[in-house]
């Protein structure tokens, strides 16, 4: 015997939507991915179905084409017909009653969310500013997974403290990546970054920002830092899906410099704007 409850409703369980027994709602078993239009074209789509295809892979999802999926997000996004937009999309290993193991015969689900996408150009002009968090996510940040509350928790932290995102430290004490971005760190021509590893996330922003900032002249170094380095930093920034770069003028409480955004952080900007027209 099986009952189950909606709010303050008694449903049997044979009359539950499937989407009460997904997977991704019990146990965040699924990937996702993010990504962004410009006027009317996406950007970076490959980069992105070839990360949901290693994370696939990675948690061992089984039964679905990428291939399939990419049709699918290029079909909403026509039918959309809003030039700039945010995309979302999931995947799961499917429903079923809640128990650990899977079974291999589950279909997996398939969601997906378009959003309009404003821009904020005060973000790129004034710069924000960011807090420190304790990185307690598990040790795969490789794979997008559904696991999120970290991420979550950190986000929050950062609103209450009037800062736009929270920047994760190890067990260590060095920096390792935003809760929903790339972080970099520029001490006179070389950008720093974290490397990649399984402790972050192969970010496709990151990616571009790299290659824009090697096209300006600028020496890349993938290299982990603390916090306390960051009192000889000249400028710092963020690389994120929806914002692509945004310069940071305070770290967790510490003006970095003049209190704006540096100078190469905005040659970054123009130089990823190449990138999506």
């Amino acid at each position: 015997m099986q009952i189950a409850m909606v709010q303050d409703k008694i449903v049997p369980v044979e009359q539950l939507d499937p989407a009460y027994f997904d997977r991704g709602l019990y146990f965040g078993d699924g990937v996702y991915e993010v990504l962004r239009s410009y006027n009317g074209k996406i950007f970076g789509l490959d980069e992105h179905i070839e990360r949901l295809a290693n994370s696939l892979a990675a948690i061992e999802i089984t039964g679905i084409d990428v291939k399939e999926i990419r049709g699918r997000v290029q079909e909403a996004f026509d039918t959309a017909k809003v030039p700039n937009v945010k995309i979302y999309f999931h995947v799961t290993r499917g429903s079923a009653l809640r128990s650990h193991g899977w079974d291999n015969s589950l279909k997996p689900n398939f969601f997906m969310l378009i959003s309009d996408l404003e821009e904020d150009p005060e973000l790129k002009a004034k710069g924000v500013a960011v807090s420190v968090y304790p990185d307690i996510r598990w040790k795969r940040c490789d794979i997008k997974s559904l696991n999120l509350l970290p991420n979550v928790l950190a986000q929050q932290d950062a609103t209450r403290k009037g800062c736009f995102e929270a920047i994760f430290l190890n067990d260590a004490g060095f920096i390792t990546e935003g809760s929903s971005s790339a972080f970099f760190q520029i001490f006179g021509r070389t950008v720093h970054t974290t490397p990649l590893s399984k402790s972050i996330l192969p970010s496709i922003t990151r990616k571009f920002v790299l290659k824009a900032a090697a096209n300006v002249g600028l020496e890349i170094v993938e290299k982990s830092i603390m916090p306390n380095q960051l009192k000889a930093v000249d400028e710092l920034l963020l690389g994120t899906t929806t914002k692509d770069v945004i310069p940071v003028v305070e770290f967790d409480g510490q003006t970095i410099r003049d209190g704006r955004p540096g100078k190469y952080t905005k040659q970054l900007i123009e130089e990823f704007r190449l990138f999506t027209v």
